[in-house]
């Protein structure tokens, strides 16, 4: 059983979770954490389908080479998430926006304009919970939150209580799948594709939410009063009938 250290392969696959999880095992896991949501050159790696597939490793119905210690995956990926996202959020409080701005990678300045949209939309507290669930934008608004002067204790308690569910979320349900339904590491690839879209769904419904408000109010000013219909002028009607 592999616990915190994997066999390491000849060739190691950093987009493939299995290949990461067959080479370095929870110590692995903690490492993608850390660099996916505190470096922004983490941004490509395979974060959801990494915490997923982990969690499927732990169960008895794994019959691969691979197999993991529960309790070292949820302490490795908790370690990582939170850790990985305090220190970006230093890094853009000392580095600022210029920091961002430096990259050339389409999909991270992508994902640094919609961080800005999320941050705007939602706030502070559920916008930082919010990201974790969407590939990029979680590895870019930690570090804008800091360049952006989120309040420190507020970015902290946020992230923390984002980085845990969305973690141990997606660990724990690659392991209560793997428990309840044999061979399933047989399908591995569909199941993570339908966890990680699971994963996706408050984000969406939240949006969703939003669209609807926003839809709402564009019909008239906040703050605009409502016009009655307006009134016939007195005697109009009694001539209307007269006149036929």
């Amino acid at each position: 059983m592999i616990d915190a250290f994997g066999a390491l392969p000849a060739v190691v696959n950093p987009l493939d979770a299995g290949s990461l999880l067959a080479a370095f095992g929870a110590i692995g896991i903690a490492v993608v954490m850390f660099a996916e949501t505190g470096l922004l050159i983490g941004f490509f790696l395979p974060g959801d389908s990494l915490l997923f597939t982990a969690g499927l490793l732990c169960t008895a119905s794994s019959h691969g080479d691979t197999r993991l210690s529960l309790p070292w995956v949820m302490l490795a990926a908790a370690f990582g998430a939170l850790a990985g996202a305090q220190t970006g959020f230093v890094i853009g409080r000392r580095g600022g926006r210029a920091l961002l701005a430096r990259s050339r990678n389409r999909h991270l300045l992508e994902g640094v304009q919609r961080a800005e949209e999320f941050l705007a939309r939602y706030g502070h507290g559920k916008a930082i919970v919010l990201a974790r669930f969407v590939p990029v934008v979680r590895t870019v608004l930690n570090p804008l939150a800091g360049a952006l002067d989120v309040p420190t204790k507020v970015f902290t308690i946020w992230q923390i209580a984002g980085g845990l569910v969305w973690s141990l979320g997606l660990v724990l349900g690659g392991y209560l799948l793997g428990s309840s339904i044999p061979n399933v590491d047989h399908y591995l690839l569909p199941a993570v594709a339908v966890i990680v879209a699971l994963s996706l769904v408050p984000v969406a419904l939240e949006l969703l939410k939003a669209r609807r408000k926003s839809t709402g109010s564009r019909g008239r000013a906040p703050g605009d009063p409502v016009q009655a219909p307006p009134r016939r002028p007195a005697g109009t009607r009694g001539a209307h009938r007269r006149v036929r």
